[in-house]
């Protein structure tokens, strides 16, 4: 299971630093074709870009449909639970399980229909084609119009991503079944940095620290002095 979870954010990670780093080279190019240097401009404006865009778009896609499943197993998705919160313990876990299992057989619906998509949109060709098989009358699938990939390729993002969605929901529905919580994210935690308790006695209205604009000047001629319930005494009125 770690291996999946660690080639999940590799794809994704490849996919948005690379789609990035495609559409840098593509403005770069755009621009550096417009500068008169001779031999270099000419090298340039023969290299062709037109295919970034559609790549990057192939690329976007594959990066949401990885990226939906992350959510899942890692609980970033947005969920409105309101009113799931105000229930008891049990009643809120049964709502909580069904939830999860709508999502897993949505997604489940959706992967097959997209197998199916996928299949008769030039994937059965290919597959006979690759093991040496008669086609027949089978079509051979539509390509792209820059890349000229076949479509199949590209479509295979939803039977792929789909059905790793759908099993992170299943993936979540047993842990919770098994240990009554959910995956959550911290949006405020940043990988790496290591955040440090704050002091019990710590006083949030003090500005005696480098983080409030003050003037340094004023302070000097009147230091502050926070008093009992943190309020300042010592200020000019």
């Amino acid at each position: 299971m770690k291996f999946l979870d660690h080639l999940e954010e590799w794809l994704i990670t490849f996919l948005m630093g690379g789609a990035t780093l495609i559409i840098f080279v593509s403005v770069l190019h755009r621009y550096a074709a417009g500068w008169s240097i001779p031999v270099v401009q000419d090298w340039l404006l023969g290299l062709s870009m037109s295919w970034t865009q559609e790549l990057c778009i192939i690329m976007f896609v594959w990066m949401a449909k990885f990226g939906a499943a992350y959510g899942v197993r890692t609980g970033i998705h947005v969920g409105v639970d309101v009113l799931i919160n105000r229930l008891s313990g049990r009643t809120r876990s049964k709502f909580i399980v069904f939830g999860l299992l709508a999502g897993a057989t949505f997604t489940g619906v959706v992967s097959v229909l997209g197998s199916h998509f996928v299949w008769e949109n030039g994937a059965h060709y290919a597959f006979l084609h690759l093991i040496g098989s008669p086609t027949g009358d089978i079509p051979e699938g539509p390509t792209t119009p820059d890349l000229e990939w076949p479509t199949w390729m590209v479509y295979s993002a939803i039977p792929l991503g789909t059905s790793l969605m759908c099993f992170r929901f299943l993936q979540v529905t047993l842990s919770f079944i098994r240990t009554g919580e959910l995956p959550h994210h911290d949006h405020g935690h940043v990988e790496g940095i290591e955040e440090d308790d704050v002091p019990v006695n710590a006083n949030p209205l003090n500005m005696d620290d480098n983080l409030h604009m003050r003037d340094l000047k004023f302070h000097k001629r009147h230091p502050r002095k926070v008093g009992a319930g943190g309020t300042a005494q010592g200020d000019e009125k």
